[in-house]
């Protein structure tokens, strides 16, 4: 029966009007819940109970599995009982339940131990065993059984086969299987040991150990199968998994009950002991004896109870009957509460039983192997005090990064560099840094125009001529959403002062023509404001660009305050009020360079989301992807021909050794030798034939000091070859990630708190080395943005979610958590150098961002230390103009790196 917080659960009963409803309205609507068979009167009770059963705090009372429902553990328990009663050995049941039968004992586990020694060495008639005839195992069938009294092989062998009949009909364990008696006794009055059984030999045991050297021995062994042998008790033995304690004690329990009263008999349940044929009705003995038990057990806690109140006196002696009735009474409640504590005592017994089998399940459990989830590797006080991981992630500086003060703001500037970078191919347009394009995106002098903006935003205007659009889709969708408010009523808010009819007339004469202006190269992309806007009055509407409105408002009007012009032409970020209005109509060419960096930004970001469903960055997105297949199985061709060098190296190092060790030793010997020449030819012709030998032994040496030189020559050539495979492999990677930036944009990976690490270099149209070697970069740096809300609900349903925030706290610091899509970055190589000491290797997610940035270091580093340079370089270069001013300030921005900045790869052709 399925427990809720380790109690029974009891089933319904039904109420005792449903009860005379069976006689008197036996037609009555009820609810019936099939599974457990319970009754209920009302729906709303129904519902209450299913409702109970569905809570996930149920458990299997067999396996001890918890957090189900009830169905789920009565499943659980049905099917455990399935698999035990298959596996338990049907002859052994009855006798088993029958030594059960009324035994009075106070522990289960007693009795488990009671009935195992009793029956572990004595089997019955039908039982599956394993029998060990001559050191070989075999599978047997248990036919016959002789008592003791039939030991002599004369008298035994004479029986008729009626008689045979009769005694295998009879319990031959009858006396040994009673646990009336103690141990010893029963094997003194019937020893397991002295009984004979034949089987009928059946196949030989599987052996782990098997090997087919052994073959001809189980040839041999195999003539007894399907004979009948004569065997003793130490001869056999039973399979574990159909005999042990633990499943003994598995049976017992699911066949047996026992009452809450002191010293209550074990008693098989009905149904099975009407299936086994156990008698359940109890011997008048057997139910005296356990009167006489449940007695002597009342009044032995009786006595300690009146130990535990001492003796009464002589007034207490003196009791009337209602005292003696309150005595009586108390004695009642005494007993009530003596009752709770054992509950509470075997409650607390099982629970600690509980305790015990979980935690040995738990040491048997393997090893965990890592690399694991990272969220449950903890680091020990073991590596703490070792130093080998760091413990707390470097702090990701938020404050440097680029308009990150309004929300959204850096992604989509960071999306846009990116998509411009990765897709310059298509769109034409020569690469730049991410500082470039901020110092770009921040200039606001319309008196020097950047060519950066020019370029970045013509060859948009470009690339959207050829995605559909609905002429004058903008003015549509004011004009419509301005008739809504007019039909309800409401007043249209005016930004800036501009309404929806003044807006909608200035639109009417700009950028008409847009997708035919030329926009050339040579001219400076003259007119590409204007084409900017009527790019927008045909491509966006208020349900996909929200701020279209107030966009194009400050892109059409500009301020009546002269104060306000001024501090456009001197330089401000941006020339729009904030609070006012904009009442003059404007250029688009004049008043672009007033729009803040945000408003930019946004315009971008919607033309670049435009910009991918064009036909050119899906033609060369598909010559990325045929690329990067041939690229596939370059790679694997190389590697193949890598493999053979390596091969062919090893082959010539084994040939080498053997000729190191010639007779005449190293070449100095063999110059010795051509030394001695003279002395050998001045003795005469007796020293003839020494001469020879000589001779012979130099030519062999010298054969083999070429063989060597040669495959020394061979080896360097190799080790050459495997040198360019090497530096092909590195080229192939380079490639590689190039063409992938232009087909998907993946993070290098995360780690343990879901926090995606970002590296944008080396991917589309830019490089990460220069055609001089010389290290290039375009953002030069690691950013990291926070777990999305998709992740935050994983770390949500984990079992230790509680935790986690102090844990975050911890490894990350209160400085360094981030936020939900919040970023950060690390600019420093040191600071990359503090990541990759913190990222733990055991972690499946760590373990491969960690392994991707150790890839790519040398580039991440390189890039980053030529970003700083720059940086430096440039502010010195700055200060130097300060400090020596002779122009204006315009001048000086004309040297800034990012107005230096020029489009080779630019298409002057209208």
């Amino acid at each position: 029966m399925p427990t809720c917080r380790r109690k029974r659960v009891v089933l319904t009963e039904p109420s005792p009007d449903l009860l005379r409803a069976v006689k008197t309205d036996p037609k009555r609507q009820v609810f019936y819940l099939h599974i457990t068979g319970e009754i209920f009167e009302t729906y709303e009770d129904y519902a209450a109970r299913m409702s109970f059963y569905r809570l996930k705090q149920f458990q299997c009372e067999v396996t001890g599995k918890s957090g189900l429902d009830y169905f789920q553990a009565l499943d659980s328990e049905r099917q455990e009982a399935r698999t035990l009663h298959s596996r338990f050995p049907e002859p052994l049941k009855s006798a088993v339940l029958k030594a059960v039968q009324w035994q009075v004992v106070g522990r289960l586990d007693h009795l488990v131990e009671a009935v195992y020694d009793r029956f572990k060495d004595r089997y019955f008639k039908g039982e599956y065993v394993i029998v060990d005839l001559n050191g070989a195992k075999y599978q047997a069938r248990v036919e016959r059984v002789y008592p003791p009294k039939y030991t002599d092989v004369n008298v035994r062998d004479n029986f008729k086969e009626s008689q045979l009949a009769t005694l295998d009909k009879e319990n031959p364990h009858s006396v040994g299987g009673d646990l009336k008696i103690s141990l010893q006794e029963s094997i003194d009055q019937d020893n397991p040991e002295r009984y004979f059984y034949w089987v009928k030999v059946g196949e030989p045991e599987k052996d782990k150990g098997h090997e087919k050297g052994k073959s001809g021995k189980n040839d041999k062994d195999n003539k007894l199968v399907g004979s009948m042998v004569e065997v003793q008790s130490p001869m056999m033995a039973r399979d574990r998994l159909a005999f042990s304690k633990s499943i003994l004690r598995r049976f017992i329990r699911d066949c047996v009950d026992r009452d809450a009263a002191v010293a209550s008999p074990w008693t098989v349940k009905p149904i099975i002991a009407a299936r086994y044929g156990v008698d359940s009705v109890m011997p008048e003995d057997t139910r005296k004896g356990v009167e006489e038990i449940k007695k002597g057990e009342i009044d032995k806690r009786k006595k300690a109870w009146e130990d535990k109140e001492g003796p009464p006196t002589k007034k207490q002696k003196k009791l009337t009957a209602a005292q003696e009735e309150k005595g009586e009474s108390a004695m009642a409640v005494a007993e009530r509460k003596e009752k709770d504590a054992r509950d509470k005592a075997e409650k607390q017994r099982l629970a600690k039983e509980e305790a015990e089998r979980l935690a040995a399940e738990k040491k048997k459990k393997k090893p965990i192997r890592y690399p694991t989830e990272d969220l449950d590797v903890r680091l020990n006080d073991k590596d703490k005090k070792a130093g080998v991981l760091k413990l707390q992630r470097p702090i990701a500086n938020r404050a440097i990064l680029p308009f990150n003060e309004v929300p959204g703001s850096f992604e989509s500037f960071l999306m846009a560099w990116n998509f411009l970078v990765v897709y310059g191919h298509p769109l034409h347009l020569s690469v730049f840094s991410l500082d470039e394009f901020e110092q770009a995106i921040r200039h606001s002098v319309s008196d020097l125009p950047c060519a950066l903006l020019a370029e970045v935003h013509s060859t948009l205007v470009y690339n959207l001529r050829t995605v559909p659009f609905v002429r004058h889709s903008c003015v549509v969708s004011l004009l419509k959403a301005k008739e809504e408010r007019d039909n309800d009523n409401l007043d249209d808010e005016a930004p800036y002062g501009v309404d929806v009819p003044t807006l909608v007339a200035a639109l009417a004469d700009c950028g008409n023509n847009w997708e035919r202006v030329p926009l050339r190269f040579s001219e400076g992309r003259d007119g590409w404001e204007e084409a900017v806007v009527g790019c927008l009055k045909d491509h966006a509407h208020l349900g996909n660009f929200p701020q279209i409105r107030e966009i194009l408002i400050k892109l059409l009007f500009a301020p009546e305050h002269d104060e306000d012009s001024m501090s456009m032409a001197s330089g401000s970020r941006s020339a729009t009020p904030s609070s006012g209005t904009l009442k003059i109509p404007a250029s688009p060419r004049d008043r672009y360079y007033a729009l803040s960096p945000e408003d930019r930004i946004t315009i971008l970001s919607f033309m670049c989301n435009l910009a991918i469903s064009s036909k050119a960055i899906h033609t060369h997105m598909e010559s990325c992807e045929e690329q990067l297949t041939a690229l596939r199985k370059e790679k694997i061709e190389v590697n193949r021909l890598k493999k053979q060098y390596v091969e062919e190296i090893n082959n010539l190092v084994e040939e080498t050794k053997g000729d190191a060790g010639t007779p005449n030793g190293t070449g100095e010997d063999v110059t010795m030798q051509d030394l001695s020449d003279l002395s050998d030819i001045s003795e005469g012709p007796t020293a003839r034939p020494k001469s020879l030998g000589h001779s012979k032994e130099r030519e062999a040496a010298r054969a083999k000091q070429a063989s060597i030189k040669q495959a020394m020559a061979e080896r360097r050539r190799l080790d050459d070859e495997i040198a360019k495979l090497d530096k092909r492999l590195e080229g192939i990677e380079r490639d590689f990630r190039k063409l992938l930036g232009a087909v998907r944009v993946k993070p290098l990976g995360r780690d343990r708190f879901y926090n995606r690490i970002w590296w944008f270099d080396g991917m589309g149209s830019a490089s990460l080395i220069g055609s001089g070697g010389q290290a290039q970069y375009g953002t030069g740096r690691i950013f990291i943005q926070g777990p999305s809300e998709f992740d935050l609900d994983l770390l949500g349903q984990r079992e230790d979610h509680e935790t986690l925030e102090e844990r975050r706290l911890e490894e990350e610091g209160g400085e360094g958590s981030l936020n939900p899509n919040e970023w950060g970055v690390y600019s420093e190589v040191e600071e990359v150098d503090e990541l990759l000491a913190w990222l733990n290797p055991k972690g499946q997610r760590e373990l491969a961002v960690k392994n991707t940035i150790t890839r790519w270091l040398p580039h991440i580093t390189a890039g980053m230390k030529k970003r700083i340079a720059d940086l430096t370089t440039n502010a010195k270069n700055t200060d130097t103009r300060r400090s020596a001013r002779t122009k204006t300030a315009a001048v000086d921005l004309s040297r800034e790196p990012y107005m230096l900045w020029t489009n080779r790869k630019a298409i002057n052709a209208s």
